[in-house]
């Protein structure tokens, strides 16, 4: 059953609908389910489907030309394959669909550059002179994400500003992943798109009539399962040297976040190699550099600021518990591995991800105009504010902190202060003070909203002032995780 993707579904048929010629370039990492979602928007609709190979050009040519003359176009009476690209492309012209569209998808098109460097050219000339003005629609598809921003939509590329669309995918969000296990409970829905996030591949591998536990156990703990690979192959299929980068990833998985953190963990000393290792990373979808909500652009620019995390769960949850303790399950102890390594230690390890979909939720809630103003933007802060200290004399002190989620409003006149808690204790009234007293002194004429979010409920006391209050909302893991049933 095909889940999800309805935006990227309903472009592509907007884009289909329209009586004009298209070019669209859909791209995004490995896995996050291209192929499956131009499958899904090509069904029940006159089409070609090519898949490029890693082959020669001549092979590619042969395998192109074949697919095309499976249909009923003329050439088809007089040749077995075309001679050039030229004229393959050129045929498109001629499939017969009739009043409907003309859709081909070149798959993992990156590839068939690859073999004939002078493709886009060729596309590019034909787009001008003939194709813009017929009735097609085609989707070029891949997941080198360098080739395609850099070389395919690069300035410098023949089919620069050709593209009449460019969509890039990205994971799903929780709300959709989580439809993956619907008879899961909201916690269990929150801990498997903490191990597997939004990555269709990998959601696909939990059979959902199957626990949690035996899940991990099976299908990424156990030799031979799709999951217990995938992270080394997914490396060695992008990636030379390898052991670096397996270091590097375990040295964020387990908690460094800084440049100078991982380039020690992870026995790299020159940090600029580091950074470059990071910096492929990032493009791989698997890494990303995460600064604080306020941060300027001139500081981002800064190769020694922002933090590092793993933005694919599945490489945190495999690093974390899998790669660290490999020469157990290659053994076979899986059993052991998850009763006293994985489950004492998955519900933190799910917090971080816990804040992912408060963040999304809050995300749903503007759409749907939920919220007392609209943020302009919104993430994780970090920086000096107020904290409570009884040791002090005013009760107060200055110190680093950091806020879950702050949404800024237009001129910075309201906020929104959100702290997320994924614990097995209510949200405690200790901690609601300690969120009342961050930012507030520093911007005294601004207008704050909190926004509470808990796993397993609030102080009474928290309750009462939410009640008699116009700027706390307190929000429970069921409100979370039902709000887009």
């Amino acid at each position: 059953m095909f889940i999800g993707r309805e935006k990227e579904l309903k472009f592509l048929q907007d884009k289909y609908d329209e009586k004009k010629g298209h070019l669209i370039v859909l791209y995004g990492r490995r896995r996050v389910g291209k192929t499956e979602t131009l499958k899904e928007f090509c069904k029940h609709k006159p089409h070609i489907f090519y898949s490029c190979t890693q082959s020669t050009d001549r092979v590619q040519l042969a395998k192109f030309s074949k697919q095309i003359l499976r249909e009923d176009i003329p050439a088809k009476q007089y040749i077995s394959e075309f001679t050039d690209w030229e004229k393959a492309f050129r045929s498109i012209l001629d499939l017969p669909y009739g009043e409907k569209k003309k859709l081909i998808v070149i798959d993992e098109f990156p590839y068939m550059c690859k073999g004939n460097p002078s493709i886009p050219s060729i596309l590019q000339n034909l787009w001008d002179t003939v194709l813009k003005d017929s009735n097609v629609m085609i989707i070029l598809c891949g997941s080198a994400m360098s080739f395609i921003e850099k070389e395919l939509l690069a300035e410098k590329n023949p089919l620069y500003g050709r593209a009449t669309g460019i969509y890039k995918m990205n994971k799903m969000g929780f709300y959709d992943a989580a439809r993956f296990f619907p008879n899961y409970s909201e916690k269990d829905k929150i801990l498997a798109y903490a191990i597997l996030g939004g990555i269709p591949h990998y959601l696909n591998q939990f059979n959902p009539d199957l626990d949690l536990a035996e899940n991990i156990k099976r299908n990424i703990l156990t030799k031979g399962s799709v999951l217990y690979s995938e992270t080394d192959f997914l490396l060695h299929q992008e990636l030379r040297e390898t052991p670096i980068y397996n270091s590097i990833i375990e040295a964020v998985a387990l908690g460094s976040t800084k440049l100078n953190d991982i380039s020690q963990k992870s026995l790299v000393e020159d940090t600029s190699k580091t950074s470059v290792y990071l910096k492929n990373l990032i493009e791989l979808g698997i890494v990303e550099r995460e600064f604080s909500v306020d941060t300027g652009t001139k500081e981002k620019a800064n190769t020694n600021r922002g933090t590092y995390r793993l933005t694919d769960s599945f490489f945190r949850f495999w690093y974390a518990f899998g790669f660290a303790n490999l020469s157990q399950l290659e053994d076979g102890d899986v059993d052991g591995v998850y009763e006293y390594l994985v489950e004492p230690a998955l519900h933190e390890f799910a917090s971080l991800s816990f804040e992912d979909v408060c963040k999304e939720f809050v995300r749903e809630l503007q759409r749907k105009n939920a919220l007392p103003f609209r943020y302009i933007k919104m993430g994780r802060w970090t920086g000096k504010t107020t904290v409570r200290d009884k040791n002090m004399e005013s009760g107060l002190r200055i110190a680093e902190t950091e806020i879950d989620l702050l949404g800024i409003g237009r001129d910075a006149k309201e906020y929104l202060v959100g702290e997320c808690k994924f614990k097995h204790s209510p949200f405690n009234y200790s901690e609601y003070l300690d969120t009342l007293a961050k930012l507030t002194p520093q911007k005294a004429k601004a207008t704050f909203y909190y926004a509470l979010f808990s796993e397993s409920g609030f102080d009474k006391k928290i309750e009462i002032e939410a009640e008699n209050s116009d700027t706390v909302y307190l929000y429970d893991l069921k409100t979370i995780v039902n709000y887009n049933r």
